[in-house]
């Protein structure tokens, strides 16, 4: 099944123009799945019934891990016996009628308005790397791009006079994101008194870049939104994603339409989208009940 899992990966990354991190996730899965059945000397696809796939998720449960973890294992797995029957390796699928666990759908945390400035007030412009947070943050607060697309963008992705953002989101599809005058400015900003100060060798395209002059990591902008997080004193965990669940519900709470959030936000799916819907109508109802005197 190693064998399989390579074909399989190659499939996905060089017909379907997946992501990395998204195949990272898939091979995550399916390598837990795959040693499972190496226990249970099961190594051949097609030996692999549906009791044996029952008994993986079954063992899953056991350990703990949490229910959007095995729907994603199920997912997973599905997809890759798919394959395995298009490509003749296997006569039948014994992951066709797999249940998937339901999930109780909790609502994204959200950041006030006060909360976000606050946050964003933390670097400090006078020095080099907080020119360079701060651009970082601003930019992910006025876009809403996912983390993986902010450490992406490259210099030529920024055009200040236009006031538009080019990125590449999941499965490498561009989109063009427009952007405020704030961050329009303290990115420029950066561009101007920081990243030349912080490069180390010519030729680097990003437009963030880390202490050691390289591109910047998913890992180290975490660990910057951590540190400023921490600093301002906002109760809860912060994170990349904090800010985009904060961009998308501002944005309707002020009137914007959810298709056009829909298309910021690089969402291939509208009801992916409409989760923002139930935090604004939730604000309303704590509002009404707050405010109305019958409430």
């Amino acid at each position: 099944m190693q064998k399989q899992l390579e074909n399989y990966t190659n499939y996905l990354a060089v017909e379907k123009g997946l992501a990395k991190n998204t195949l990272d996730s898939y091979r995550r899965d399916l390598n837990k799945f795959i040693a499972y059945m190496h226990k249970r000397k099961a190594t051949d696809p097609e030996k692999v019934d549906r009791e044996a796939l029952n008994q993986f998720i079954g063992s899953l449960k056991k350990e703990g891990f949490a229910t959007s973890t095995i729907t994603r294992c199920i997912a997973s797995i599905r997809s890759f016996f798919y394959f395995l029957l298009q490509e003749g390796v296997i006569e039948n699928n014994p992951a066709l009628e797999l249940e998937t666990p339901k999930i109780e759908k909790k609502l994204p945390r959200v950041l006030t308005t006060t909360e976000v400035d606050k946050l964003l007030s933390q670097p400090k412009k006078s020095q080099q790397n907080g020119l360079r947070d701060k651009a970082m943050l601003e930019l992910l607060y006025a876009s809403g791009i996912r983390v993986s697309e902010l450490v992406s963008l490259d210099i030529t992705d920024f055009d200040p006079h236009v006031g538009f953002l080019r990125c590449r989101g999941k499965g490498m599809k561009e989109r063009i994101v427009p952007i405020g005058s704030l961050a329009i400015n303290h990115v420029s900003e950066y561009l101007d008194k920081s990243r030349a100060k912080l490069l180390k060798k010519n030729g680097e395209p990003a437009l963030f870049v880390n202490h050691h002059g390289s591109r910047m990591t998913r890992q180290g902008f975490w660990k910057i939104l951590k540190k400023h997080a921490l600093k301002s004193n906002i109760n809860g965990d912060v994170t990349p994603h904090t800010l985009r669940h904060s961009f998308a519900t501002h944005l309707l709470e002020n009137g914007a339409d959810l298709r056009s959030v829909q298309e910021m936000l690089g969402h291939s799916d509208i009801s992916t989208t409409q989760i923002y819907t139930q935090i604004t109508r939730r604000k309303i109802r704590e509002i009404y009940d707050k405010t109305h005197p019958r409430a």
